[in-house]
């Protein structure tokens, strides 16, 4: 959490808390945007994003997380779900869809075999 997170009612915007997701998904799949490396995905977009917020999140030291698992996977597109919470409370649900997509070509794609069976890894 970053003092800049914080909107004029003391309490993370709701805006912020997209960044917290995004945060989520780079560490899931070992996103790099400075280093390709050895990721397991060659490109992914967010085709979709709902946000429940549940109760409201002050500035403060001690961290939240961010849980995420995969509740549905298709042949180009899967689901995830997110939990921000610390160990007493429960302040944000999310969903996100995201699409397997062809950087080169700017068009969608399947999800490769490496894909799917790296997902299933993280299935609820």
């Amino acid at each position: 959490m970053r003092f800049a997170d914080i909107d004029s009612q003391g309490h993370v915007n709701n805006v912020r808390f997209l960044d917290y997701l995004e945060d989520a998904r780079f560490g899931m799949f070992h996103i790099d945007p400075y280093n390709a490396g050895d990721a397991p995905f060659k490109g992914l977009v967010v085709t979709r994003h709902e946000v429940d917020y549940r109760r409201p999140l002050g500035f403060r030291a001690a961290p939240v997380r961010v849980e995420t698992w995969v509740t549905q996977v298709g042949a180009v597109r899967f689901t995830l779900q997110y939990e921000i919470r610390d160990d007493e409370a429960l302040y944000v649900t999310a969903t996100s869809v995201l699409a397997a997509y062809d950087v080169e070509r700017a068009a969608p794609r399947r999800l490769n075999s490496g894909e799917l069976a790296y997902l299933k890894r993280f299935c609820e």
